[in-house]
């Protein structure tokens, strides 16, 4: 559609504003509104919006050690061009139409700290071999009865849940949620972000959500879309909704799982299914050796599915967190869950993936996704071979090698020697994220938590 035509489309439907956003490095979705006669040279020529969006963290604290944005450069303008094929309605606002944006250099060429681009350009990698990437994602929240005013003057503590005690799975409470359940429901339909499941998880007033899948940049479109609505929907039923990965030392964490497979370039055939006419096969060779590539650089490319401090908070014996890069068979205690495969019905053939368990729900859906789908072409490249399944418990790896880091410090050690995380990646994204994580190590190692204040106050 002619960037005039979709203006006057637009129109057409009532539409009297728009709202335009990009992600930053931690995944949170930055965004302005603009009103609707620009968007005709928003999306012929973009727009300038300042690439401090990838000089800051967070919480908006400028860094002080990245090369690509910063004092040295003065903070100029990212050039912002709309993709217009991520137009949206929002529904609590009829009136405006939302589109996602990636971010280019002034002299054309991609951003290389754009998440979006990333995943672009791996998914790019995959179709030029002739591969169609697909994507699900599940992700985990914690619900609350606050506000952000109330969460501020509690200071994040004595919080209370919307529903109290561990009950899974339950039919009661969806039911006392209905009206909260039933709009977040509706809203990712007219999203188009819809959810395939929605129930209880094990712990007071929390839920997990599961997005129907879709093609990769597509799926993490979906994940991001989700989480910022939500965080939006749920205000105006009076509740707060968070995506840590740990937000409570007694209760499970948060998980963001990943399915993923690999079609064929018209999307009818799962190259992941065996054949046929090997009925002992639980994958083909080119799903064993994704599946090489996704185990073997899961320690090394940790900190692209665990971002934050708090992320390794989840690795605890006991709450199906991996800390060893294991696969299994329908097993979740493993880091690489295998659904479906072997010599069973022509449909769950088709349905054969695999769903990496390693991240939470406070990763950065692109690149989380840009990071697994690199790791699974690295190993078809390489032919990689996955190590045996594991059986029962297979939360610890069996050898050193494929422990996973359990801190953000740790898993930094382990990226930035890592030559096959640049080749996958590219050299100018890792180097940035590695500078914002070792700023984000930094501000963890300087911070003074309410548990060091109440056990070594008085005693020592």
């Amino acid at each position: 559609m002619a960037d005039d035509a979709l203006t006057s489309e637009l129109e057409g439907r009532g539409i009297r504003r728009v709202k335009v956003g990009g992600v930053d490095v931690d995944g949170v979705l930055r965004g302005k509104y603009i009103h609707l006669p620009k968007l005709a040279s928003a999306v012929a020529r973009g727009f300038g919006f300042c690439d401090v969006i990838f000089g800051w963290d967070v919480g908006d604290t400028l860094y002080d050690n990245v090369a690509l944005t910063g004092w040295t450069t003065g903070y100029p303008d990212a050039l912002a061009r709309v993709d217009p094929s991520t137009l949206r309605v929002l529904p609590s606002e009829p009136d405006t139409a939302s589109f996602l944006v990636d971010f280019y250099l002034p002299n054309g060429k991609p951003h290389p700290a754009c998440p979006r681009n990333l995943l672009k350009r791996v998914v790019a990698r995959a179709e030029a071999a002739g591969y169609r990437p697909r994507f699900g994602v599940e992700l985990e929240f914690w619900l609350f009865r606050e506000t952000p005013e109330s969460l501020a003057d509690k200071h994040f503590r004595d919080l209370r849940p919307l529903s109290p005690g561990m009950f899974g799975y339950s039919w009661v409470r969806a039911g006392q949620a209905a009206d909260l359940v039933h709009d977040v429901l509706d809203t990712m339909d007219a999203l188009d972000v819809p959810i395939e499941g929605l129930h209880t998880e094990t712990g007071p007033g929390v839920w997990e959500a599961c997005i129907h899948y879709d093609d990769a940049l597509a799926a993490a479109d979906r994940a991001v879309i989700f989480k910022s609505v939500m965080k939006q929907l749920c205000h105006r039923h009076g509740v707060s909704v968070t995506f840590m990965a740990k937000w409570n030392a007694a209760l499970p964490g948060a998980s963001g799982h990943l399915h993923q497979s690999l079609w064929d370039s018209t999307g009818k055939t799962n190259l992941f299914a065996p054949s046929t006419a090997d009925p002992d096969a639980l994958l083909s060779p080119i799903g064993r050796a994704y599946l090489g590539g996704l185990v073997s650089l899961a320690p090394e490319l940790s900190v692209f599915y665990a971002p934050f401090a708090n992320s390794y908070k989840r690795y605890v014996p006991g709450v199906w967190a991996p800390m060893g890069a294991t696969w299994g068979r329908d097993n979740r205690t493993c880091a690489v869950r295998v659904i479906g495969g072997g010599s069973r019905s022509a449909a769950e053939r088709q349905a054969t993936r695999f769903e990496l368990r390693q991240g939470g729900a406070d990763l950065n859906p692109y690149i989380a996704i840009a990071a697994s789908l690199g790791a699974g072409l690295y190993g078809i490249e390489r032919d990689v071979q996955p190590p045996p399944p594991s059986e029962g418990d297979a939360t610890y790896a069996d050898d050193e090698a494929r422990a996973l880091p359990l801190t953000l410090d740790a898993a930094i050690d382990r990226l930035r020697p890592s030559d096959a995380a640049r080749e996958v990646l590219g050299e100018a994204f890792v180097d940035h994220f590695l500078r914002t994580r070792e700023f984000e190590a930094r501000a963890h190692r300087r911070a003074v938590s309410e548990w060091e204040l109440s056990r070594y106050f008085e005693a020592v």
